[in-house]
């Protein structure tokens, strides 16, 4: 079942403000649509489509106008990357890839191939597309990012695949298909659509070589081969080894839609596998509107961006040598100009693997993703138990998708481990002064990918205990309820605590190590809550619950893979500030059972 009024009418009415009249008319007419509908039972994809053939007012004729206006609504995106590859994904609508309406429940079996998009940040190239040959509203696009419309590939929205978190998948998700038709006797062909710096992960070389070995002839790969990730590659695409693995290659002008055209119906007529390598142009990776203002001198910035800075303060205060590896990650830990570093290119398993021959004395860093290390959990077991000054810092702020979360169910299981996410500089020098007291340990570190002001305090005396942000107060009811917070929950939490005054404990450790003083408070707490950003399996309060038998409630993200803006992250989980005030509130209210508070509340 589909309710389009209920998943769209939030995010588009919220985007109003950001219209055009014109395009402010045109929603308000299609979320009227919607909302006369009600709930469907067939695909989100069908009942977009029926919406869009009831109001058939298009405003754009030009999908490329419409990429750059979803992305002028969002204020985000990867409008760069959508525009490189535009070509290939109008190739596609050309010759009946793209799941077009037509008889069919999921879009496969219908056209001349199944089509695989592993370079899954393209899927707005496709809406827009779909928006211009009048088979999709407008109302959905102005949602991008925002709650209603995901960025990435998705079975309801029309992809054969739902993109998890890694790039290189693709490749491996289309060879499995080829070979589970070839394995059926079919010779129906499998359309990959691909990227250069994609094929880079290791996932990706070993799909190419399994497909050549288990003789596959209906794979074709296209390759948008731009010569960028995020940042430029080292080399351009080496097409030698696409050669051999797939035998015949061809090359176009990946900016010409009429030469991508023809190319990809020339190789899908022919037998046998091919690689189709598109050169095209892409410019800077994240979008920027036009004539957007810098930011005001003192405004806060990311701060994993500042994970540069401080490991080059490290190093000047320490003497330390560093080596650090990051997968094509950066700009976003901000390592330009701070710390020499070697971009692996998006190869999130050689990242890892590129510290584990290195001397003991190397303090070395791999900065990378926190959706990225799950590709290379293997190499990251191996490196856990036999490299020592070992630093993972693991970037993104997207509640129960990555960060902290990935960091506490997979990292945290690891042999040797130990998972911070610290808040001010001073917990990350911290964090870097264990790992020098502790070189046998691999030292896991999220780094919040978010603007805020830091905490008056910090645990950075004692990186694995925790600080009262709130202290405690004296008398018998002084502890009667309290917060307990993880990493930057405690920022969120300090916020909305100053109007209600709960004492408030912030720890940067995900097992914190409390002091006998600090336990004594919350044992004395008839009810305690934790607060966590990261999700609440195997999480922080979780584990104070079970370890010391606290009467813990835990309000944590409870949903995953919730492909939302940071700012709208916050809503979504009880975590900006209106919500959480509400919630601390509520902990100060007399219930039956004191002492036997739920799991999650």
């Amino acid at each position: 079942m589909n309710d389009l009024h209920a998943a769209f009418a939030a995010p588009a009415r919220e985007a109003l403000p950001r219209l055009t009249p014109a395009e402010r008319r045109l929603v308000e007419a299609e979320l009227r649509e919607m909302a006369s509908r009600g709930p469907g039972t067939g695909r989100i994809l069908d009942g977009l489509r029926e919406v869009a053939a009831r109001v058939p007012e298009r405003l754009y004729a030009d999908s490329a106008e419409v990429l750059l206006r979803m992305h002028e609504i969002a204020g985000s995106g990867n409008l760069q990357s959508n525009l490189s590859s535009l070509a290939l994904v109008r190739a596609c609508f050309a010759h009946g890839l793209v799941d077009d309406g037509g008889p069919g429940t999921d879009g496969a079996g219908e056209g001349p191939a199944e089509l695989v998009v592993g370079r899954g940040h393209i899927a707005p190239a496709f809406y827009a597309e779909h928006y211009v040959r009048g088979t999709l509203p407008f109302a959905p696009l102005a949602t991008l990012h925002q709650g209603g419309l995901t960025g990435v590939v998705h079975r309801d929205l029309g992809f054969r695949t739902t993109m998890r978190y890694s790039l290189g998948v693709g490749v491996a998700q289309a060879v499995s298909l080829a070979w589970e038709l070839a394995r059926g006797g079919s010779d129906r062909k499998v359309v990959c659509l691909a990227g250069d710096g994609e094929l880079h992960e290791g996932a990706a070389f070993e799909a190419l070589r399994f497909a050549h070995d288990a003789g596959l002839t209906n794979l074709l790969l296209v390759v948008d081969a731009n010569g960028k990730g995020i940042e430029p590659l080292a080399k351009p695409l080496n097409t030698g080894y696409l050669a051999a693995y797939l035998g015949t290659l061809a090359e176009v002008d990946g900016c010409d839609d009429g030469a991508v055209e023809t190319a990809l119906g020339e190789l899908l007529a022919r037998p046998g596998p091919a690689a189709l390598v598109c050169r095209t142009r892409k410019g800077d990776h994240s979008f920027k509107p036009a004539g957007a203002a810098p930011p005001a001198p003192g405004r806060p910035v990311s701060f994993a961006s500042t994970a540069g800075r401080m490991l080059g303060a490290h190093r000047e205060r320490t003497g330390s040598e560093l080596a650090v590896f990051t997968p094509d990650m950066a700009a976003r830990f901000g390592l330009g100009g701070h710390v020499p570093y070697t971009n692996t290119g998006l190869a999130e398993t050689l990242t890892v693997g590129m510290t584990l021959s290195l001397p003991d004395h190397v303090t070395k860093v791999v900065a990378t993703d926190a959706m990225y290390y799950m590709d290379s959990l293997s190499m990251l077991t191996e490196a856990t138990t036999s490299v020592r000054n070992l630093l993972v810092l693991a970037g993104r702020s997207w509640g129960a998708w990555g960060g902290a979360h990935n960091a506490t169910n997979l990292l945290g299981l690891l042999l040797h481990t130990r998972v911070y996410e610290p808040v001010t500089a001073a917990e990350f020098q911290a964090c870097l002064d264990r790992l020098a007291r502790d070189p046998a340990t691999a030292h896991v570190v999220s780094m919040i990918d978010a603007a805020f002001e830091p905490p008056a305090r910090d645990c950075s005396a004692d990186i694995d205990g925790g600080v009262w942000l709130t202290p405690p107060g004296d008398g018998p009811d002084a502890t009667d309820a309290t917060v307990v917070t993880f990493g930057y929950a405690g920022v969120l939490v300090e916020a909305a605590n100053r109007d209600v005054g709960l004492p408030h404990l912030h720890c940067a450790a995900l097992t914190p190590r409390l002091d006998p003083a600090t336990l004594d408070v919350l044992t004395r707490s008839r009810r305690i809550l934790s607060v966590e950003y990261n999700g609440a399996g195997s999480g922080f309060g979780e584990r104070l619950r079970a370890r010391h038998l606290l009467p813990v409630e835990v309000h944590a993200v409870r949903r995953d893979i919730a492909t939302r803006v940071h700012r709208n992250q916050l809503p979504l989980h009880g975590m900006s500030p209106g919500p959480l005030r509400e919630r601390l509130a509520r902990l100060l209210e007399n219930r039956e059972g004191s002492g036997h508070a739920p799991a999650y509340a």
